[in-house]
């Protein structure tokens, strides 16, 4: 076509604003595309205070401008980051005020579960490095606590599955703090009941716990997410209650656990470990019971065979008191002849110095001398007068004491005491054979008999004898003679 044709045909062409061509364009993009799924790398990452989030999608060739709306970006259940490989659905549209089209993401998602187990190494790193893993941190988990505080979803089965097995083991008082535990808001409502179970008062209305639970079922790493969050990490690091973190099955492992004060499997293990079985320790005191009764049964035989055995060895009244009489009399007898020996040093020694001195220089002082010399031996004769008195009642009480003591008294009163001819006391009819050799003491002698054959029989009646008019005992010579 030649240029006069070109000219002669442009005025019929549509005019367009530039407005008005920017959004037919936008229109057209729009409707073309819709909803479309792009995987790239995430590349200058803005984040201005509207909360919206600016980036641009890349791969090896080209470069796509994205947004992200600030209720989307609050969604999202990992951190963006630079390098970030994604994947994110959303529509396909035009920016007019430069010409540009962007993709605005709806949904996002890392590209692979490389992409989020890179991002949780970097972030465990990262947290580890603060210290707040360090074992030095960890608390010990109570023995029997009286309130356990759980911070799980109110409506799923890891609350029954807790309830029952403590049930099962030790029945306690159950505090449950509803929660998320996946999706939008669940980091920040697990942290918030982790912190207010702490700001709880030991002495308010609501008993605080005195161990925490964190629990959750299993899932995929996308869905336990929200226990990887720094957020809920940071308080459980920084909780004053012992905490037990029992997130997913066995196999799943999240950033809590790493921070937890001790790290259950299961939300049932976690039951097991906050208390022990009732009947274990039923079994325990009533075993650590019986072992208190033996031990203390044992220690009164031993005690009784120790007192029976001193006993065995102790000896009688009267031997004690014969030997502490002994004594006695042997100290006096020999102050009685000290005190006569000092006299008689004293009697030489007053004629020494008379002979020595004229009687005509000394006799006054002599006279003095004698005096002193008379009062001295009055005063001592008198000292040894009272200590014989007091040593001679002090005797004869202990010799009343012995009297009394003595089982001659008891027969004095009408009593017998039977001997074997040749061997001690007989105490029992059942001692004696019939026939058998026996002596009869009675308080003013002894008589031997012959044993019946065991019966008793009566005696025939007897005329009435005069009664004995009974002499006083004498008083029995032991050969210890007597001061007095």
């Amino acid at each position: 076509m030649s240029d006069s044709e070109n000219s002669s045909t442009a005025p019929n062409a549509p005019e367009y604003s530039v407005t008005e061509l920017s959004f037919a364009l936008k229109r057209t993009v729009e409707d073309t595309f819709g909803y479309v799924r792009v995987r790239g790398e995430i590349s200058g990452l803005a984040r201005p205070r509207s909360g919206h989030v600016y980036f641009a999608l890349k791969d090896d060739k080209s470069v796509m401008d994205s947004v992200c709306w600030k209720g989307i970006a609050g969604r999202l259940r990992f951190d963006l980051e630079d390098g970030l490989e994604v994947i994110c659905t959303g529509k396909l549209s035009t920016y007019p005020q430069r010409s540009k089209y962007q993709l605005v993401v709806e949904r996002m998602e890392p590209a692979g579960i490389g992409a989020l187990l890179a991002q949780l190494e970097e972030r465990r790193k990262r947290l580890a490095a603060e210290g707040l893993f360090d074992e030095s941190r960890k608390q010990p988990i109570p023995y029997l606590p009286k309130v356990i505080g759980v911070v799980t979803s109110p409506t799923g089965a890891v609350i029954r599955d807790i309830l029952h097995r403590l049930r099962d083991r030790f029945p306690r008082q159950v505090l449950l703090w509803p929660v998320l535990v996946q999706g939008e808001g669940a980091a920040s409502q697990v942290a918030a009941a982790i912190e207010g179970f702490n700001r709880m008062p030991a002495d308010g209305p609501t008993p605080r716990p005195d161990l925490l639970i964190v629990a959750r079922g299993g899932g995929s790493i996308e869905d336990l997410w929200s226990f990887n969050e720094e957020i809920v990490v940071r308080a459980v690091a920084a909780s004053e209650i012992p905490l037990i973190s029992a997130v997913g099955h066995e196999t799943d492992t999240t950033l809590i656990d790493h921070a937890s004060d001790r790290r259950a499997p299961t939300p049932t293990a976690a039951a097991e470990m906050a208390v022990p079985v009732r009947a274990d320790l039923a079994s325990s005191l009533r075993n650590l019971e019986d072992r208190q009764t033996t031990a203390v049964r044992r220690l009164l035989e031993n005690r009784k065979r120790e007192i029976e055995g001193l006993s065995r060895g102790l000896r009688g009244p009267r031997e004690l008191l014969s030997l502490a009489s002994q004594r006695y009399d042997d100290i006096g007898d020999r102050l009685y002849r000290s005190m006569l020996a000092l006299r008689n040093v004293r009697d030489q020694k007053l004629a020494t110095l008379n002979a020595a001195f004229r009687p005509n220089l000394l006799q006054q002082d002599i006279g003095r001398q004698e005096d002193r010399l008379n009062d001295l031996s009055t005063q001592l004769s008198r000292a040894f007068q009272q200590r014989i008195t007091d040593g001679t009642n002090r005797l004869a009480l202990q010799s009343k004491l012995l009297e009394s003591l003595s089982y001659q008294n008891v027969l004095e009163r009408g009593f017998a005491l039977v001997h074997e001819r040749e061997g001690g006391p007989l105490t029992r009819v059942a001692d004696i054979h019939p026939g058998q050799a026996i002596t009869v003491e009675f308080y003013d002698g002894r008589a031997d008999a012959t044993f019946g054959n065991g019966k008793t029989t009566t005696p025939p009646p007897a005329a009435t004898a005069p009664k004995k008019v009974r002499q006083k005992k004498k008083a029995k010579d032991d050969g210890q003679g007597t001061l007095l």
